[in-house]
């Protein structure tokens, strides 16, 4: 069957239904002010002429403009991942831009909670129709998150999720898992029941991402016949001297440390501090294609990096937004990424 026009197909539908073509598009947009029964007829002669509303152009006449906030930490001297999901973000809103879309970003300090506050109190402040976030500060995102609710503004999450709300979409790792994975890499090519440190380099308490990681690495040794002996190191002072110092009394209580997890994006300090002391034969896993993870990783020092695409991250967020308000598309609730392996051996081809 050939199908329809855009115009001559909702002109068609509303002469078989009987009805205005008013009613005909307020059944296509899903939009209030139809009977059941005259929606359940419009919708069977929708399929009956296999008819495909064109939402684009009907979203272009609309004229209306729909404001984005992303709220996302900034990049540092600790961290680069952050430039990654901003590149996708960039590269959303230069697709939809045009179909009056505008993203504005509002980057917070990682190390910071208030600067997270600040950003949320900005926005407060503006016309917002919906935001992508990572939800970094627990509890500060979630009064943030009851008050899009209260004013009906959807939010996506990146790179970690608020369990405990109900955003449009959560896209990021498998947490769980992607710590499952970790702790899998660990055992590789060392002893049957191995000492494993576990290490979180983080100024903040640990949050909901590190603790499902954590509890993904230790589930794979709660299951036979893998072993080891877990122990866990949390470093609130991120810089350099400070990681240093705490690695180094770990290492005295524990001499026999086979292989060690870092739980986030920085374990190129640890890498730094094997090379100076010359600790060749400890097996190293962290997270994130990082520069100088990296520069690390080609050196032989970090073993394997766990990579979960962040830049396709922040354009998906944008895009799922832009779908759901714009086109009244339906998005996915949880978007898991892929678990990437990047090794010295592949890191040149991984994008």
């Amino acid at each position: 069957m050939k199908k329809p026009s855009s115009q001559t197909g909702v002109k068609e539908i509303a002469r078989r239904g009987n009805v205005s073509i008013a009613t005909v598009d307020r059944v296509i947009h899903n939009r209030p002010g139809v009977s059941a029964k005259t929606k359940a007829k419009i919708e069977a002669i929708i399929k009956e002429l296999n008819y495909q509303p064109n939402v684009l152009a009907s979203r272009l006449s609309s004229g209306k403009v729909f404001h984005f906030a992303v709220i996302i930490p900034k990049s540092s001297i600790h961290s680069d991942f952050w430039e990654a999901p901003l590149k996708g973000i960039a590269k959303a809103e230069s697709e939809i831009r045009q179909y009056g879309v505008t993203v504005e970003n509002y980057l917070f300090d990682l190390t910071n909670k208030n600067s997270f506050i600040q950003a949320t109190e900005e926005i407060k402040d503006k016309n917002i129709d919906g935001v992508l976030m990572s939800p970094s500060f627990v509890k500060e995102a979630d009064d943030f998150f009851q008050y899009c609710q209260a004013n009906n503004i959807p939010v996506v999450c990146i790179d970690s999720n608020i369990e405990s709300q109900g955003s449009l979409s959560y896209i990021g790792p498998p947490l769980l898992q992607s710590g499952y994975l970790g702790a899998s890499l660990c055992k590789l090519g060392i002893s049957e029941n191995p000492k494993i440190l576990i290490v979180n380099i983080a100024k903040q308490k640990k949050s909901f991402n590190l603790i499902q990681i954590e509890a993904g690495f230790k589930t794979f040794f709660t299951q036979p016949p893998n072993k080891a002996n877990c122990i866990n190191l949390n470093i609130q002072d991120i810089d350099q001297e400070s990681v240093e110092l705490n690695l180094h009394k770990a290492f005295i209580k524990n001499p026999d440390i086979e292989a060690i997890f870092v739980t986030n994006s920085r374990v190129f300090a640890v890498a730094e501090y094997l090379e100076k002391r010359e600790l060749s034969n400890i097996l190293l896993v962290g997270f994130d294609f990082l520069k100088e993870n990296q520069k690390h990783l080609q050196k032989g020092t970090i073993n394997f990096l766990i990579c979960h695409k962040p830049e396709e991250q922040g354009y998906k967020g944008i895009m799922s937004l832009y779908h759901s308000l714009a086109l009244n598309l339906p998005v996915e609730k949880v978007y898991y990424m892929p678990i990437d392996i990047v090794t010295k051996e592949n890191q040149e081809f991984y994008r």
